[in-house]
């Protein structure tokens, strides 16, 4: 954006260190000032005031975003504002009051809007949430853990525990994020809830190697022949869940979509003596046939992240870690979903793994959607697949 004293611009840049700031720069493109060098995070977005007086900016804090304020002529920061608890959505100024609209998503609302008094610090609720009539009141608030993985980094994640109705340890669903460069955030869990709320169940959504919002060195640390330390991390995460004396360690079940899909199915099958079972939604099965059927559009892409499957040692080696490969290692319940018509991850990717793993004698329940593509957006579809997930937890977890 451009700064409104005519000075230059405001920009987003990783050019100096791990993680994106916000960057002074000269029409000349010159750095002026690294605004933001003191937060080691990265920052999401920024809004200007009309007035030329004020900066709104938020960076993305260990998975859930933070406002901060800055004073727009010296770039310096103001003191931190009081704010409703939870993951900021878009803000926005006023554009002749000295007032800063926001959202806030927590684990009790998926997206209040409120507005900043910025000269008096005041904070008013414009909306209210509804939740089809649910008491979201007594919904736990999420909390963040951090667990030591193989090589002695700290990976970290959300938990979600159920009421303390839920007495003894609490089975578990690791639900592990696509991408892999996305990353798991705090907020809203919609229907998760009813597991969580319902079934007792405690949900761990963690941010392994490779998720983005830790920096560059992080994001690339699953890249090629890293992939499977991933995996490890997660194996980090059931020793860290065995060690908890409010969770149970026997009764665990890892799920995952898209390429959480693949994770799912490759914990499945390093860690089956530690999982109860597995669901795999849109999931890669196989490197090499995910890239050579995967749409054209996206395929150069996906082969930085993977590896080129037509370089002969890294095919072996895509060969050797895919999930497929690894099939016979899949002795707890699978259940796969999957949409006909996915551009991204085809349908064949969970056809082979339904297959092998069946072929070994394994329990596998397969839901497909015709009329879906990479996920199940309509309604009549998520339904089912939810109920069918509850189900399979109810059985895999002894509820």
């Amino acid at each position: 954006t451009f700064r409104r004293d005519g000075a230059g611009l405001l920009v987003g840049s990783d050019a100096a260190g791990e993680f994106r700031e916000a960057v002074a720069v000269g029409l000349d493109g010159t750095v002026q000032k690294r605004v933001t060098a003191h937060i080691p995070w990265d920052v999401s977005s920024l809004d200007a005031s009309r007035d030329g007086r004020l900066l709104a900016l938020q960076a993305n804090e260990d998975g859930s975003d933070v406002l901060r304020l800055f004073d727009a002529r010296t770039l310096a920061e103001r003191p931190r504002p009081a704010l409703p608890e939870g993951n900021i959505g878009r803000s926005a100024f006023h554009p002749s009051r000295p007032e800063l609209a926001f959202s806030v998503a927590n684990a009790q609302s998926p997206g209040q809007v409120y507005t900043l008094n910025t000269e008096t610090g005041r904070v008013e609720p414009w909306t209210r949430a509804e939740s089809s009539g649910a008491d979201t009141s007594t919904f736990v608030p999420q909390r963040l853990v951090r667990w030591k993985s193989f090589d002695g980094r700290t990976i970290s994640g959300w938990l979600s525990m159920p009421p303390s109705r839920h007495a003894g340890r609490r089975p578990v669903l690791i639900n592990i994020h696509g991408g892999p460069e996305a990353q798991a955030q705090s907020g809203f869990l919609g229907r998760w809830q009813y597991a969580i709320q319902e079934l007792g169940v405690a949900m761990i959504q963690p941010n392994v190697r490779g998720s983005s919002g830790y920096g560059k060195t992080f994001l690339d640390l699953d890249n090629g022949r890293l992939r499977e330390d991933s995996v490890k991390d997660i194996g980090a995460l059931l020793d860290w869940i065995a060690q908890q004396p409010d969770l149970d360690p026997n009764r665990v079940v890892v799920m995952g979509g898209s390429y959480g899909g693949y994770m799912s199915l490759a914990s499945a099958a390093h860690y089956a003596d530690r999982l109860a079972g597995a669901i795999d939604v849109v999931g890669i099965s196989h490197f090499v046939t995910f890239l050579e059927s995967t749409e054209s559009y996206r395929r150069d892409l996906r082969r930085v992240e993977y590896g080129d499957e037509r370089d002969p040692q890294m095919r072996e080696f895509l060969q050797r870690i895919s999930p497929l490969t690894n099939a016979h290692r899949i002795t707890r319940p699978l259940l796969v979903a999957q949409g006909r018509n996915d551009p991204r991850v085809p349908y064949t990717e969970a056809e082979q793994i339904v297959a092998k793993a069946r072929a070994n004698g394994t329990a596998v329940w397969y839901v497909r959607a015709e009329n879906e593509g990479h996920g199940f957006a309509r309604k009549e579809n998520a339904d089912y697949f939810f109920y069918a997930a509850l189900m399979f937890l109810r059985q895999t977890m002894r509820l």
